[in-house]
């Protein structure tokens, strides 16, 4: 849902309004409330967090977020997976994370709605590329299909069930095939 103020919307007056449940996005001067996410949305994102932090966060490389809010470049945006290496992680005062983020996550990974347009979620997906995200995901569940992003590179498509998906290199020991993301469908 977009929400279109009479007169331009400055990002400190997009947070002095009340959060939103879905959370809403402030993206070029306009606010967008991201769908209710559903069933398959959200069993493949609570998955696939689970997962990244499986493999990552242990060792201290990255960690998965689900439903942060990045704030930077002039926008503010909640992936439905950010993954941030873990020395960018911001922390507060006692080494704890912080609340606020303030740089566009390594790795941006967007779940598909029914109800969402894929363009402007491409569209956020390549504003992060273009403020230094590494790499990003767009799956979508109805059409069992992977789209892969890379900063100044050709988009790579994966709906093959055998495929491994490409991760960025931090990410290296984390093999996933499509068969087994949209096999979280299933259980």
């Amino acid at each position: 849902m977009v929400q279109t103020p009479s007169k331009s919307l400055t990002l400190e007056e997009f947070f002095k309004l009340p959060e939103t449940e879905p959370a809403s996005e402030y993206i070029e001067g306009k606010i967008i409330q991201k769908p209710m996410p559903k069933g398959k949305h959200s069993s493949i994102q609570t998955e696939l967090a689970t997962t990244i932090n499986a493999a990552l966060r242990g060792p201290k490389i990255a960690r998965a977020f689900s439903e942060l809010r990045c704030t930077f470049s002039g926008q503010s945006i909640v992936p439905d997976v950010s993954v941030f290496v873990w020395e960018r992680i911001p922390r507060d005062e006692n080494g704890e994370i912080a609340n606020i983020f303030t740089a566009p996550p390594d790795w941006i990974l967007e779940i598909l709605s029914p109800e969402q347009s894929q363009t402007k979620v491409t569209k956020k997906i390549l504003y992060t590329l273009k403020h230094g995200t590494q790499m990003g995901w767009l799956i979508d569940p109805q059409e069992k299909t992977i789209f892969v992003y890379h900063p100044q590179q050709q988009t790579e498509v994966f709906d093959e069930p055998e495929q491994e998906i490409p991760v960025p290199a931090f990410a290296s020991e984390l093999r996933l095939t499509v068969a087994e993301i949209f096999g979280w469908l299933l259980e």
